[in-house]
């Protein structure tokens, strides 16, 4: 055997085990086995492990199933984990057993090594009187409720620490940004064609509305996924080989360790079962996808330009936008997220498909919840990265060119539109269609034909109060 390799044992035999691998035969086994994306699971879903060991620890401590001595060196040895300390030592695949049991082990392997280096027994998976991987570190657990509860801390940690700050930022950037431009009256446009005036800061607080609405989604989503914890229903839901408070005591220890209130599934044998929170929560995310990519696909195309579109808006300008074209620059900003917003549609699909009966979730156990969750973190992960990005250097240096907004109203032929209730809508019709053809404004014809005194033609055709109802 080479000097830089072990062997370990299981349940099934001897493996070849790397001689610093905190992890042992179980896992290596997995290493063997699973050779496809040659990358593990996200980080978040091996630290949430770390939390659950932890407080699975503690539960068993408390209901006076586990030595405290033991219990204290896995609860030190799993907030290691928990604190992303020993990340090189969970190299399991994404597409692994689809009940993640892999991970499991691995975690299991992992706490009990370091558990007993803490014991001063040395970091062995395995020790004479110290922490064993499955009776004590697995204790009253199985992976069909550990691995979609380690789901459940992952996806909720994910929402309250990176995407709902990052939301937060993008509503307050955008609202301020409709109060600053409130005044700036602008032409809008419906089917893509000029329609009747809208201030800008309107069109902004339009998108600071949807801003805010992605922040309620998120949060809903967060309380929606920190309810419903599997924990406790083992091997099938029924909670074999398990203490009857466990669930509840596991959930109040995660609730105290990280802020989040979780709450123990009212009926294990969905929770195990079918994995519908998952496919409901990342519908939010996919919501919230759609509503960024709005908002980004208006700015690129109010922005076109500088000189031959519309040019209403002027993005920053923070890298060129060709190697041909010199001085040219592009919305590289919009362009991520429209490409962010992409990527989470389709890991909506992959999402709903492992949630699907007949596919992931098949009698008693979804078996597709690995590609589940790492969809799932992705997805989190490229929103709340891509928004503080569209807000950091896109949003904080955008501009309002309203030269070019009062130049765009001026030519609009959709001015009409204000002197329809006087002149009557065929008449109104008709004006536009004559300025059209003769590359005049509605302003010039109507003065030209003298259809109305010109104080209240000017009052009509005042841009800004077409933007407000009448008194």
């Amino acid at each position: 055997m080479p000097q830089d390799q072990r062997i370990e044992k299981d349940s099934m035999g001897e493996m070849s085990v790397p001689a610093e691998a905190l992890y042992g035969a179980s896992t290596a086994r997995a290493v063997e086995n699973f050779p496809i994306a040659n990358r593990p699971l996200p980080p978040a879903v091996i630290h949430a492990f770390g939390h659950l060991k932890a407080a699975c620890a503690q539960a068993n401590r408390d209901l006076g199933k586990l030595d405290a001595k033991l219990a204290e060196a896995i609860i030190a040895a799993a907030d290691e984990v928990a604190a992303g300390k020993h990340d090189e030592h969970f190299p399991v695949d994404v597409y692994q057993t689809g009940s993640g049991t892999s991970t499991n082990m691995n975690a299991n392997e992992v706490i009990a090594a370091l558990a007993n280096e803490k014991l001063g027994l040395g970091a062995v998976v395995k020790a004479s009187g110290g922490v064993h991987p499955n009776d004590h570190v697995n204790m009253g657990q199985s992976s069909n409720d550990t691995f979609p509860t380690a789901m459940h801390i992952a996806g909720a940690l994910s929402f309250q620490n990176t995407l709902a700050p990052a939301l937060d930022q993008l509503h307050q950037s955008l609202d301020a940004k409709a109060r600053q431009w409130d005044r700036v009256v602008k032409i809008g446009r419906t089917h893509l064609m000029d329609a009747t005036p809208i201030r800008v800061g309107q069109v902004f607080s339009g998108y600071a509305q949807q801003a805010l609405f992605a922040k309620h989604h998120a949060s809903d989503a967060l309380g929606h996924i920190a309810i419903g914890m599997p924990i406790g229903g083992t091997a099938v839901g029924t909670g074999i080989n398990t203490h009857p408070e466990f669930a509840q005591r596991v959930c109040a220890a995660l609730s105290g360790r990280l802020g989040i209130e979780f709450k123990e599934a009212a009926n294990h044998p969905e929770a195990q079962a079918a994995k519908d929170t998952f496919v409901a929560t990342h519908g939010q995310l996919k919501t919230i996808a759609v509503s960024l990519s709005k908002i980004a696909n208006d700015i690129r195309h109010l922005g076109s330009g500088p000189r031959c579109g519309i040019g209403e808006l002027v993005l920053p300008a923070i890298q060129p936008g060709s190697s041909i074209m010199p001085g040219k620059v592009n919305p590289v900003i919009c362009e991520s997220v429209m490409q962010v917003a992409c990527r989470v549609i389709g890991n909506d699909a992959v999402v709903t498909t492992a949630g699907l009966g007949g596919v992931g979730s098949i009698f008693e156990l979804n078996v597709a919840m690995p590609v589940m969750i790492d969809a799932f973190l992705e997805s989190v992960e490229l929103l709340a990265n891509v928004t503080n990005v569209f807000v950091d250097k896109l949003l904080v240096g955008l501009e309002v060119n309203e030269q070019r907004c009062a130049e765009l109203i001026d030519q609009s032929l959709m001015m009409c539109t204000s002197l329809a209730p006087v002149i009557g809508y065929d008449n109104a019709a008709k004006l536009a269609k004559q300025a059209f053809e003769q590359s005049k404004t509605i302003r010039e014809l109507a003065r030209e034909q003298n259809l109305l005194p010109e104080d209240q033609l000017n009052d009509l055709l005042d841009p800004h109060s077409m933007t407000e109802p009448e008194e």
